[in-house]
């Protein structure tokens, strides 16, 4: 099995690139208000350099009122003042471009936020105007117009609607402070063909695109059909019914060729990456044929369990769908919407050395990857007492979201905020008390450390899997231990409860340490 790469291996830089997802919120504070900053992230883009990364995506740092920490978007010109201003951004970008790092920024289209001025326009003007049409306004259902439009409902639980004064109600698929854009009005897109460009001139390498599957939705605005379960659950967006009128339209692929040619106008390999949680594997290539996105999220690798059967029909499921088109295939573990992969495995040492080897095996894969910041030091989810929830989905159910997951990272130091920023007082969301030992500064050079392995691996990765070709022969995955080859390196993952021997090979790394020609359980590790 392999994905074609028309352009010759490497050619394009985010075929092979490993990503580094940074919280804005939660990565690093330069002026001591608790909240991480764009110079914050400038100050310490050594560390990604020395990490051994390519490539860093920032979350949302525009104006916003942060309902939603970013993703409630008043202003995409601008960066919001918690954060910086252009100048900061300006300098991120050169001082990224400086150290040999490429910088893929968030763009959020579903929505903007209450707070744009669009929607104050929409609101102003009233109905059948035309500022109302680049929001998706109706009528409400019933005699007296008090039932929502349909029976859709927001990601964040509730319903999708919210009526205002003048009677008519407005779509929100998340929070009622993000109502969503009209994308059959051809202003909308105008718009975001103009945010590209400001980017873009400013010299960001590519796009995150949230909610890539969303944007268009069914003509008509009809009743979803069967269960509606819509929502987040255990700190994941669940969809669980096929019948979904308010995603994965054809319509949205005309969007996204659209912005291929913009992205191809620019030189330097301009790139965007959906988050396109779509149901089939079939869905998820439409996104990124020829003229369309440059890659998307492959979520299975996240969601399958941990079985090395699992594993090898991911691999399997996504080089065989991707061939078609000969896009990249992409592989990520956590982000900043799931619990961490260190406690979805089960947590404490057995997770940490799941998480390890899953991790390792995932770099070993043709195409690119995706790390989150946090993931290097094993940091687990953390219980966040619910009196400091700030998840606007958690706010809204009652329900714990994930928040676990973005707590701000420990830099240093024996207590929060851990250098975070300066000052000794908690971040945003509270830190345990436990993680001295899990820092940066803790772990750095510190031998077995996890920080210490993700670096050795990623100099593996470019030392021994850039010069491959893209072809993965897959072993059979008996005895839960999954096995294949690419080229001369061999791969093997041991899922399994008992060690296995390895095959012929020089090991030239592992997860865990190998003695005696033995794979220890819930381990990793690369021959050539």
């Amino acid at each position: 099995m392999a994905w074609n790469d028309p352009t010759g291996s490497g050619a394009v830089w985010w075929h092979s690139a490993v990503t580094y997802q940074i919280y804005v919120r939660s990565f690093a504070d330069s002026d001591g208000d608790g909240v991480g900053d764009l110079a914050g992230i400038t100050s310490r883009l050594p560390y990604m350099r020395d990490l051994g990364v390519d490539a860093v995506w920032l979350t949302p740092f525009y104006t916003s009122p942060q309902h939603d920490h970013g993703y409630d978007v008043a202003d995409y010109y601008d960066v919001d003042p918690l954060f910086g201003d252009l100048a900061a951004a300006d300098d991120l970008l050169a001082r990224a471009h400086e150290l040999g790092l490429k910088v893929i920024v968030d763009l959020v289209p579903n929505h903007t936020s209450s707070d744009h001025a669009w929607f104050r326009a929409a609101l102003a003007a009233g109905p059948g105007s035309r500022e109302r049409d680049r929001y998706i306004f109706r009528e409400g259902r019933g005699d007296d117009g008090s039932e929502p439009p349909n029976n859709w409902r927001s990601v964040f639980g509730g319903p999708a609607w919210t009526r205002v004064e003048d009677g008519q109600w407005y779509l929100h698929l998340f929070d009622t402070t993000q109502p969503d854009l009209d994308w059959r009005n051809p202003a909308v897109g105008d718009m975001f063909e103009d945010v590209l460009r400001f980017w873009l001139d400013r010299g960001v390498d590519g796009f995150r695109v949230d909610v890539a599957h969303g944007l268009v939705k069914e003509e008509g605005l009809r009743d979803q059909t069967g269960t509606l379960t819509a929502g987040h659950s255990g700190a994941m967006v669940e969809r669980a019914v096929d019948d979904e009128p308010m995603w994965d339209q054809p319509e949205v692929h005309d969007v996204y060729r659209r912005w291929r040619k913009i992205l191809d106008s620019y030189d330097g390999d301009r790139m965007a990456v959906a988050e396109a949680w779509t149901q089939t594997a079939e869905s998820m290539v439409r996104f990124v044929r020829p003229d369309e996105l440059s890659q998307t999220f492959n979520f299975a690798w996240l969601l399958a369990e941990w079985s090395a059967a699992a594993f090898a029909d991911v691999v399997r499921g996504t080089l065989t769908a991707l061939q078609p088109v000969g896009s990249a295939p992409t592989w990520v573990l956590s982000n900043h919407d799931v619990v961490r992969h260190v406690t979805r495995y089960g947590g404490g040492d057995r997770g940490l050395a799941r998480a390890r080897a899953a991790t390792l095996t995932m770099l070993a894969l043709p195409g690119s990857a995706y790390l989150y910041q946090g993931e290097e030091l094993g940091l687990e989810e953390v219980d966040v007492a619910p009196e400091h929830w700030q998840d606007p989905a958690s706010l809204r159910t009652g329900e714990r979201g994930r928040d676990g997951c973005r707590v701000p990272l420990p830099w240093e130091g024996s207590q929060p905020p851990y250098g975070f920023g300066p000052g000794s007082a908690q971040p945003w969301i509270p830190q345990p008390g436990d993680w001295a030992d899990l820092s940066v500064d803790a772990q750095w050079g510190r031998e077995g450390s996890t920080l210490e392995f993700y670096r050795a691996a990623l100099r593996a990765r470019r030392e021994h899997t850039l010069d491959l070709g893209a072809e993965v022969v897959l072993g059979d995955a008996a005895n839960d231990v999954l096995t294949f080859r690419r080229d001369g390196l061999t791969v093997v993952l041991n899922c399994g409860s008992t060690p296995v021997p390895l095959p012929e090979g020089e090991v030239v790394i592992a997860s865990a340490p190998v003695e005696d020609g033995l794979l220890p359980a819930d381990t990793a590790a690369w021959l050539v």
